[in-house]
């Protein structure tokens, strides 16, 4: 084989080129989040924030970016260069948001990479601490007896109003959705007695479980959890429905280079094996996930077609 001069030159200066790219991470990385400081997206942030860093040798910067059900940090993170430097902690309203807002400044499949998954938390059906309903069985007895029984929750088009709407279409009642600003409100007018059930997510509802004003009546995910053990799932009940777990897991700006998301999703993958992190996540409420790029995208495509339905017949919207 014979090479021109050019040829030869280029193939000298091959192994220098490689040597200077840079090895990602060269500088800090953004972790965007697109909810206050505290809440479970939040949670799964700082869960990742100093192991990864420790691995990468360099700082995780995690930026509450709150507003909008997080459409201004996923934005933010869809308009961002594709170098692996920002990324997104996106939460399960990322499959919500697709269905109900009329226009978003991005597209949910083709601006956004899935990297890993990182937990669930289950949503859970809850009755106030007074209720006179035991059961499942109990409740839909009784709002089969007085049609359109309130349901609390932390906003139109939330994984709780999807799990609501579900969960009446699958049992045959009909129920009134009624919308807070935040799941605190919410759950608090369950304890009150002023609203007789809600679906809240575990993470968001497990202290006043503990505490006695909040009776779980059923798990809305596939399977039992660690810490209500003697809480049953609604499969169990035969009257399963989608799973509608909020979920938190990290994605980053389409374009993003396959090598740079194969190692993060390595990385993660690897630190959601480590029992310290897994005891953080059960402790919570949560389930580890552990999804890698395939899982995570089926799942958010599976959910996009399910809360599609259900926004449509519902007519679930917000402007």
């Amino acid at each position: 084989m014979q090479f021109t001069r050019r040829a030869l030159g280029a193939l000298a200066l091959t192994p220098a080129l490689a040597r200077a790219q840079p090895a990602w991470p060269d500088r800090p990385v953004r972790l965007i989040v697109g909810f206050p400081a505290g809440g479970p997206t939040d949670f799964a942030a700082r869960i990742l924030q100093d192991p990864l860093s420790q691995l990468w040798g360099q700082p995780i910067v995690i930026e509450n970016r709150a507003g909008a059900s997080q459409v201004i940090a996923s934005e933010l993170v869809a308009k961002s260069p594709p170098d692996g430097y920002t990324l997104l902690l996106t939460a399960s309203t990322h499959t919500s948001n697709a269905v109900v807002y009329a226009r978003l400044p991005y597209d949910t499949l083709r601006d956004f990479i899935p990297i890993v998954n990182v937990y669930a938390s289950p949503q859970v059906l809850f009755v106030g601490p007074d209720s006179p309903w035991k059961t499942v069985d109990e409740l839909i007895a009784a709002a089969k007896r007085s049609p359109g029984l309130a349901s609390s929750g932390s906003g139109n088009g939330t994984s709780g109003h999807f799990a609501m709407e579900m969960f009446a279409r699958k049992v045959g009642i009909e129920l009134t959705y009624v919308a807070y600003r935040g799941a605190p409100p919410a759950l608090a007018d369950v304890v009150a007695g002023r609203v007789p059930m809600t679906f809240s997510t575990l993470a968001g509802a497990l202290a006043l479980a503990r505490d006695g004003k909040l009776r779980a009546l059923a798990i809305a995910g596939p399977q039992r959890v660690e810490v209500l053990p003697n809480v049953p799932t609604l499969r169990e009940l035969g009257h399963e429905i989608p799973d509608t777990s909020a979920w938190y897991g990290l994605t980053a700006p389409v374009g993003t280079p396959a090598a740079i998301t194969q190692k993060i999703t390595n990385d993660v993958l690897g630190l959601l094996k480590r029992p310290e992190i897994i005891r953080r996540i059960t402790d919570q409420g949560g389930v580890v996930l552990a999804e890698g790029p395939a899982e995570f995208e089926a799942r958010i495509r599976r959910e996009l077609a399910d809360n599609a339905v259900v926004a449509r017949e519902k007519n679930i919207r917000v402007e």
